[in-house]
């Protein structure tokens, strides 16, 4: 096998199992919604599903102590911020509107750019300004349009928004961590995800409840079966495309949730909400654009730094 060949396998491989990653993460709802069904709350099965999924990951992570074994504080946010937008938007899924709240959460792109301004010091282009005004114009609408302060948001609404935002701080978080191993990243922010999820269970005053070996049984298949092997696949293609390509493959999650949602789950897609959906798909597809440009420019300008030194050492 060539060269350019193998390339084209690796780039086939990386796009397909994003593709795979956005189906498990846009279902995700469903066995959410089928084990609240049988009486087991969100946090609960997060507690167990991801708990067990961070615990199989865990002998890899500690493979390279020694890469990360210095960084705790970095770390501690990654687990802090990826826990919370995993913890906060399973438990939004679970209780409320599956297009709703996959669309108040895809407003991440937008806390991402204010973010990255805000804590790296990236510029606001004009492609990035359009971006934003595109994804607030799609909240306002998603919201209810002229209706949206006539009344206060609701917690799920909040928990939707607030695990947006936290995506983007620990994307943040994750640029500034490039140099750590996807399997350290995965296990801190999974392993966050079951000890905040355990946390809204212990701050709610509600009592543990019984569970029998069907609703266990249950919960250590989705840890297995969906959050490990979407994790994998979705954290292997983000390593191997470009930040532009692979932000804009991850919208399919977005699409995955809203149809499916729809067709299998019977909820309904208001016009406001679907205008509300085209603008802020519009927005993160503009923002993944412009990642991926400046990505490509990095690259050049290290192409050239490098010819640079080369011409230099020639000249000696």
């Amino acid at each position: 096998m060539t060269r350019g060949v193998l390339a084209q396998h690796r780039e086939g491989m990386a796009i397909g199992s994003l593709l795979v990653g956005a189906l498990f993460w846009g279902m995700l709802w469903w066995p959410l919604k089928a084990l609240d069904g049988i009486g087991v709350a969100g946090s609960i099965v997060q507690v167990y599903a991801y708990g067990l999924a961070a615990l199989l990951l865990l002998p890899f992570a500690l493979r390279s102590f020694a890469q990360w074994r210095d960084q705790p504080g970095l770390l501690a946010i990654i687990m802090l911020m990826g826990g919370w937008a995993n913890a906060s938007l399973v438990t939004a899924l679970t209780e409320g509107s599956v297009v709703r709240v996959m669309l108040l959460f895809f407003l991440a792109p937008v806390w991402t750019i204010l973010a990255a301004r805000i804590f790296l010091g990236e510029a606001f282009t004009r492609l990035r300004l359009i971006s934003l005004l595109l994804a607030l114009a799609g909240l306002a609408a998603t919201l209810g349009g002229p209706e949206l302060f006539s009344a206060p948001l609701s917690v799920i609404d909040l928990l939707a928004l607030s695990s947006g935002v936290a995506f983007a701080l620990n994307n943040v978080a994750v640029r500034v961590g490039h140099h750590l191993t996807d399997s350290v990243r995965a296990t801190a922010m999974i392993g966050g995800c079951a000890l905040i999820a355990l946390g809204f269970l212990t701050f709610s005053g509600q009592p543990l409840q019984a569970l029998d070996g069907q609703q266990v049984g249950s919960m250590l298949a989705l840890g297995l079966l969906w959050i490990l092997p979407g994790t994998l696949v979705t954290f292997y293609g983000v390593a191997r495309l470009d930040a532009g390509r692979a932000g804009i493959l991850l919208l399919g999650e977005l699409v995955v949730a809203v149809i499916s949602a729809v067709l299998i789950g019977g909820e309904h897609l208001s016009w406001r909400e679907a205008v509300g959906g085209t603008l802020i798909l519009s927005a993160a597809v503009i923002e993944a654009r412009t990642e991926s440009v400046a990505t490509e420019h990095g690259q050049v300008s290290d192409h050239r730094d490098a010819d640079r030194l080369t011409e230099l050492e020639e000249s000696k």
